[in-house]
């Protein structure tokens, strides 16, 4: 036998396939006369003189499917494409080419085939433009065609098995169809066919689904749908008529895969046309009147969750199409009795969808309440009655248990209860009138008892709002002082009166040092709560004199405590950043003012306290740190507490400031030498930001560089401190220092020039040239500026000398006293190298101007010392 030769066991009759060259030619020319076929079908589709064959068309079409039945070539798409396009052409009057159209639709179930590896990127747009013609075939009013078309929708979803391959052909790759099917116009034509569908209700349900499956998990899909403004059509035929109730279902999902993968502002702008609001509207009343499954109950809360996102987009037409009334109406339910024919026969069975509606429509009022229109109908349906009902303590709703009426259970009424909370602190600044007249105030400060009474009320800690509140009533103290903050922070002289007329200070302090000394005082919740309550002792007291008495020595008792906690947890991520500036803005508005409480934060260290967080504090606590320091100088007691002042190195508190001063400088980029003197006369204190900003001219409204470089750095408060610490007989500072301070106290003086300097500069670059005699005297300013700074480089430059000459006249002192000797003994010990030499000096003392050269000298037993080399 020939060993070049392979041999196959084949059954009998089944003749051998080989892979020669002759046969491998037959074979192509086989495929090419079939694509000739192709060419001479349309041909005899199109030509005039055989275009009315149908009999003859018939027995050809069906004679070249019969040769597809494994699938279509990719090269052949083209043509088929064509094929199928006259063919739906000629439906209209001769229903006989359906069958045609329903065999070619059933075979692109199958993959289509590839000759070659290279063919799937090489027919790639040929592909496209086939799925986008598939698409355009729903043209045709035949229900099967329309119906097989959603057949092939599918198959691309799932793996059909294909048939037996002739040798040589391959399926393509699995996602192949699908990746091209995003790139082709199919989505879009499927969504515009929905418009022809009107008659047949069974197959616009099929195609409800098939754009639920293409717009679920292609973003690409989702796109064309919205270019063809698919979530408007989609939601304007959410309510054709549909026994079975799937339309209303689909159009959901559908709507709700466009805003997770779609753009959600274009989806939401073709949702708010007042066409779309009232479907909305249509189909969620149907649900709230008619729903009782499960699933409807769902399906009306997903409906509510769209209203409420297009309620987000600026433009929507909720309120002109009175949805929005209707729905503040809802909110109100149960806890307002109305006579409103909406809510007249309606029930909730109190279910968690019941609940989760309910948390919708409250949620929706904070999302309409950008809207003053909205605001005029919470005013007419009492809306901020309703929520001060929902957030009343549990004790107040017991006669509603005991009344054997449906009702909400305490789990539930506790989500209600704070996300009533949540919402009236959003609202409630909106409508301080209504908060006012339903006496508001007064709510949350029995609420606010109750929170910290002693009643064990055990909180579920369910909701998203109930975060850090299960076992407690956290949660519930965290949210009212939420209210109490949003209310206060409008600066309402009446609402903040009656505040502290009922004694909300003193309430508050001792909530906050109740807090304080709880087990879980550093968790986030808490320290939340702590800094919410500083921030509205700040508010209340920052103007008030008397109220800053209330705060008093317990308020002052209060920030000492805080204060003495420092900063080292500032980084933490739970909220001790907020606390310690809360702390740092509490005794200014608080404490800063008041004499009396004042000297009492004197007295307890206070100043102390703020100089140590202010050396241990990030760079961001250093300019409220600085402010309160500036404001409590005005107090003549203070300054002695600065200058006394020192850290646990024994550092200064003039000494602190000035090295502030050099990281200031350093971080804003001010030209310095290595002695940190100034290093260009012309420019002393200039930062690089004004260096940038040179050559801009600013208009008259907006402050220059200079001045504005004042606000927003460190340097301005530094200076004025030691305008009121002085600039003399500062303890505690080095040549360097003393260098800084000259800098410092001419920084006044500094900052004129370069105002100075920037007026003459903006001329300039405006083309304006003043009269002579101011010319002049622009010309001397800028000048003595200049003048000033060279003066005070000579200044530094004597402290420097003066600080080196002093330096050396020390050394020259240590080294008279301590190394001048003779050398008596030397001893070898055992250690290795230097240390192994033990060296004996005996030092001359000293002798006083006044002693008498005549009496005899006795050697005094401490100058004589034993030293090794290795010391």
């Amino acid at each position: 036998m020939d060993s070049g030769k392979v041999v196959h066991r084949r059954k009998p009759g089944i003749p051998v396939i080989g892979l020669k060259a002759s046969q491998k030619s037959h074979r192509h020319q086989e495929v090419n006369a079939k694509s000739l076929d192709l060419s001479k079908v349309i041909c005899l589709l199109e030509d005039p003189l055989t275009t009315n064959l149908k009999e003859r068309h018939l027995f050809v079409l069906k004679k070249l499917l019969k040769k597809s039945q494994i699938g279509f070539l990719l090269k052949e798409l083209t043509a088929i494409a064509k094929i199928l396009n006259i063919c739906a052409e000629k439906v209209t009057d001769h229903p006989e080419y359906v069958s045609i159209l329903c065999e070619a639709l059933t075979i692109c179930r199958l993959p289509f085939l590839k000759e070659k590896t290279s063919d799937e990127l090489h027919y790639a747009q040929d592909v496209t433009e086939f799925l986008s013609h598939m698409g355009c075939l729903m043209r045709v009013s035949d229900a099967e065609v329309r119906q097989l078309i959603f057949e092939c929708v599918k198959s691309f979803y799932s793996s059909v098995a294909p048939k037996q391959m002739l040798d040589g052909l391959q399926p393509t790759s699995p996602g192949y169809r699908l990746q091209l099917l995003e790139r082709s116009e199919l989505a879009q034509t499927l969504l515009l066919s929905m418009a022809t569908l009107e008659n047949q209700p069974t197959i616009k349900l099929q195609l409800l689904h098939i754009l639920q499956i293409l717009s679920s998990c292609s973003d690409m899909n989702c796109s064309s749908i919205l270019h063809a403004r698919g979530a408007e059509t989609v939601c304007l035929h959410m309510n054709d008529h549909d026994p079975t109730g799937q339309v209303l279902f689909r159009s959901s999902e559908i709507l709700w895969n466009l805003l997770e993968r779609g753009n959600k502002e274009v989806v939401t702008a073709q949702l708010g046309t007042l066409e779309c609001v009232l479907s909305l509207k249509e189909a969620f009343f149907h649900l709230l009147n008619t729903g009782s499954g499960h699933s409807d109950l769902q399906l009306r809360n997903d409906l509510l969750v769209i209203t409420t996102l297009i309620a987000e987009s600026p433009g929507s037409q909720l309120i002109e199409s009175s949805f929005a009334k209707q729905l503040v109406v809802f909110s109100t339910f149960p806890e307002l009795k109305s006579h409103n024919p909406l809510i007249r026969n309606l029930k909730l069975s109190y279910s968690n969808e019941d609940l989760k509606m309910k948390k919708l429509l409250l949620n929706l009022l904070v999302v309409m309440s950008r809207d003053l229109a909205a605001l005029q109908l919470y005013k007419e349906e009492h809306v901020v009655l309703a929520l001060l009902a929902l957030m009343k303590p549990p004790v107040a709703s017991l006669s509603e248990c005991q009344s054997g009426s449906r009702h909400w259970s305490a789990a539930q009424k506790e989500e209600l209860q704070l996300q009533a909370l949540a919402t009236l602190a959003t609202i409630g600044p909106l409508m301080l009138e209504e908060y006012i007249s339903c006496e508001g105030s007064t709510c949350l400060l029995l609420l606010l008892d109750w929170c910290v009474g002693p009643d064990s009320y055990l909180g579920q800690g369910h909701s998203f709002h109930a975060t850090g509140g299960r076992g407690g009533k956290k949660a519930q103290t965290r949210h009212c002082i939420r209210v109490l903050r949003s209310v206060t922070s409008l600066g309402e002289e009446s609402v903040n009166q009656d505040l502290c007329d009922q004694g909300i200070i003193n309430q508050l302090l001792g909530i906050l040092m109740q807090i304080d000394a709880g087990p879980d005082e550093d968790d986030v919740v808490a320290l939340e709560i702590k800094s919410d309550i500083q921030v509205i002792l700040s508010t209340l007291c920052e103007t008030d004199m008397h109220r800053k008495e209330l705060f008093g020595s317990e308020g002052v008792e209060m920030a000492v405590h805080f204060l003495k906690k420092g900063s080292d947890k500032f980084y933490s991520g739970l909220g001790h950043n907020k606390l310690v500036l809360s702390t740092v803005d509490c005794v200014w508005s608080c404490v800063v003012g008041c004499y009396t409480t004042e000297d009492y934060f004197l007295v307890k260290d206070g100043v102390f306290l703020l100089l140590n967080l202010l050396s241990t504090s990030p760079r961001c606590v250093h300019g409220v740190v600085l402010a309160t320091l500036l404001e409590l100088c005005d107090n003549p007691n203070t300054v002695p507490y600065i200058l006394t002042w020192r850290d646990g190195n024994g550092q200064t508190a003039p000494r602190l400031l000035l090295q502030l001063w050099r990281e200031e400088e350093e971080e804003l980029g001010v030209p310095r030498n290595q002695h940190g003197s100034i290093a260009d006369p012309q420019r002393p204190i200039h930062s690089l930001f004004q260096l940038d900003e040179a050559q801009l001219s600013f208009p008259a409204n907006v402050p220059s560089a200079a001045v504005l470089e004042m606000s927003e750095n460190l340097r301005s408060k530094i200076y004025s401190v030691f305008c009121k610490i002085g600039f003399q007989d500062l303890p505690g500072l080095l040549g360097k220092d003393y260098v800084t301070l000259t800098i410092i106290r001419r920084y006044l003086d500094f900052k004129v020039g370069e105002v100075w300097d920037e007026i003459s500069r903006e001329l300039s670059l405006e083309g304006v040239r003043p009269i002579s005699p101011d010319q002049e005297a622009l010309s001397t300013i800028c000048k003595i500026a200049e003048d000033t700074a060279k003066r005070i480089v000579e200044e530094q430059n004597s402290i420097l000398e003066h600080h080196q000459k002093e330096d050396i006249r020390e050394e020259k002192l240590t080294y008279t006293e301590h190394f001048i000797g003779h050398v008596v003994g030397v001893e070898s010990t055992d250690a290795q190298g230097p240390a192994g030499v033990k060296v004996t000096l005996v030092r001359t003392p000293v002798r006083a101007p006044s002693q008498d050269k005549g009496e005899p000298t006795i050697p005094n037993p401490d100058y004589f010392s034993t030293a090794s080399s290795a010391d």
